[in-house]
């Protein structure tokens, strides 16, 4: 299955990532506050080039980005929608500036980034749309296939840890795309992210399917919340430019806050493209946890620690998550 039938059809005009000629922007569309986000001189060549955002294609991001749109932001940065692990990637390689990263793929490359704070994709419970998705019980899966999806890097790792840490299986792993009905005719089980996963919520109840929320299962576990994705920026860039990402962060932190004041308008928009109800939307978007705060480090932190143990990451040092300059 191609990766376009797992993104928001919100978000979907063609993007092949890779910049082209930038133009100076004449001026920039002001938000509520009478903010917008500034044109800068990127490079010693002194062409203009706006900051490069990535953009997870997922419903869970679209409160992030919803304000944007609104206030005129996007127009002053460059814009770059993939799935989570194309931009972690990208953003580990240089090729974006600030943007979204799986806490896997943070934590992998914490030395390279700074994190935005009180930004993130998490739950405090129910996710909805981090799920393992299984044919048997969880305690039968010892030996057995599991079907890992290709574009998730955290909730992956965190179902092998619980399977393998809680359950006390050690199943036999493999990637794939994240279709269900594909990962089900090899494997007992498959972990899905994102839109799909939602979509396997339904067809799972319809085919006799057991459906584990993830979040839900990291806070019964732990007691903690759970992180799923952080807002990063490259080190290089934010030394470079410390007045601009404070902009780009002040405007994400202003597109959330529009947006969830706005949740029902949100999900009656997005319910037009997507096949979910506009309530079935609302209500996703209410379990999404999208800050940083304490609790919130306190469950990353966590992670990290057993992730670190499994051997999966580099243990996380003890004054991390680092923040850009006047975060944290």
């Amino acid at each position: 299955m191609s990766g376009l039938g797992n993104q928001c059809r919100l978000c979907r005009e063609p993007d092949n990532g890779t910049p082209g000629e930038v133009t100076p922007p004449l001026g920039l569309l002001r938000g509520p506050r009478g903010r917008g986000l500034p044109s800068l001189v990127v490079g010693t060549d002194e062409t203009w080039r706006r900051p490069r955002v990535g953009h997870i294609q997922f419903l869970n991001c679209l409160p992030l980005y919803w304000g944007l749109m609104r206030s005129g932001a996007l127009l002053g940065v460059e814009l770059h929608k993939d799935t989570p692990d194309r931009l972690g990637e990208a953003l580990v390689a240089g090729d974006l500036d600030i943007g979204p990263i799986s806490l896997v793929e943070y934590l992998r490359h914490a030395d390279d980034l700074l994190l935005l704070p009180d930004l993130a994709v998490g739950s405090d419970g129910p996710v909805l749309s981090v799920n393992l998705v299984a044919t048997r019980p969880l305690d039968q899966l010892d030996g057995r296939p599991v079907a890992l999806g290709s574009t998730s890097r955290t909730g992956v790792l965190l179902a092998q840890m619980l399977l393998e840490e809680r359950e006390g299986v050690r199943p036999q792993y493999f990637r794939c795309p994240p279709d269900l009905t594909e990962m089900l005719l090899e494997a007992d089980a498959a972990v899905l992210i994102g839109d799909a996963a939602l979509r396997a919520r339904t067809d799972a109840v319809a085919r006799g399917l057991t459906v584990t929320d993830l979040g839900s299962a990291w806070r019964e576990w732990t007691g903690l919340p759970m992180v799923f994705a952080v807002w990063a920026v490259r080190r290089d860039f934010a030394a470079a430019h410390p007045g601009l990402v404070k902009e780009v962060h002040q405007a994400f932190l202003t597109s959330r806050e529009l947006c969830l004041a706005e949740l029902d308008t949100v999900a009656t928009a997005a319910a037009r493209w997507e096949p979910f109800s506009a309530e079935v939307l609302a209500d996703y978007f209410r379990v999404l946890d999208f800050s940083l705060g304490e609790r919130q480090i306190a469950g990353l932190r966590e992670f990290a620690a057993r992730a670190a143990a499994k051997g999966a990451v580099p243990a996380l040092p003890p004054d991390a998550p680092r923040f850009i300059p006047d975060g944290r």
